[in-house]
């Protein structure tokens, strides 16, 4: 027989203050445009061949936060825990993956050229729905902190895990040259009030 849902079953989302959390988010994106050239010569070939790479960069895959998501379904006993965890671990990385494609169309961006550093953009009248090789914000980024900061609003005690993790899923994309150092900042930004405004949503529902 299940326990009733009580308000400690349900799922605890912080306080966001947007004043300061805008203040940041502009600050560590005016910071990462600034070291965005030196970035850029930190690469490491194949870095997504090897096993550590792999493991972070699986971070911003979404089928993997369905799995871990199922997971929590099946093993949480509690109805009104199981509910909201697995929403939350659903629609973080999915939502964050879509809203990193949408932006893409509007900033344009295109990806780092490996063999010379500058920005690019696409003007509006070249493919004006295709982000094909567009890279401000990081969807794999977007993906994985959405993901992390659900983890860690589930497991609050382990949080700088799945931020570490998060962090080196960013790390993979840099390296690699797949992305801009901000490219993956301004991602991690977008990610916190997403996830936050979304368990604010999962929580009254």
């Amino acid at each position: 027989m299940t326990n009733p849902p009580t308000q400690h079953n349900e799922l605890a989302v912080p306080a966001l203050n947007w004043q300061r959390w805008l203040l940041l988010a502009l600050t560590a994106t005016v910071l990462a445009h600034v070291l965005d050239p030196l970035a850029w010569k930190l690469t490491l070939p194949g870095v997504n061949d090897k096993d550590l790479g792999r493991l972070l960069r699986i971070q911003g895959f979404l089928p993997a936060w369905g799995l871990l998501a199922l997971a929590w379904w099946l093993e949480v006993g509690n109805p009104v825990r199981r509910r909201q965890g697995t929403l939350l671990l659903l629609l973080s990385p999915t939502l964050g993956g879509a809203l990193a494609e949408l932006l893409k169309l509007f900033f344009r961006r295109l990806r780092p050229d490996p063999e010379h550093f500058g920005y690019a953009f696409r003007a509006f009248n070249d493919g004006l729905f295709s982000n094909r090789g567009m890279g401000l914000p990081s969807s794999h980024v977007l993906v994985a902190c959405g993901g992390a900061f659900a983890l860690a609003l589930l497991f609050p005690r382990a949080r700088w895990l799945f931020y570490t993790l998060a962090a080196g899923c960013a790390a993979t994309r840099v390296l690699a040259h797949g992305h801009f150092l901000s490219d993956t900042v301004v991602a991690a930004a977008l990610a916190w009030p997403l996830v936050i405004l979304l368990a604010r949503w999962i929580r009254s529902g």
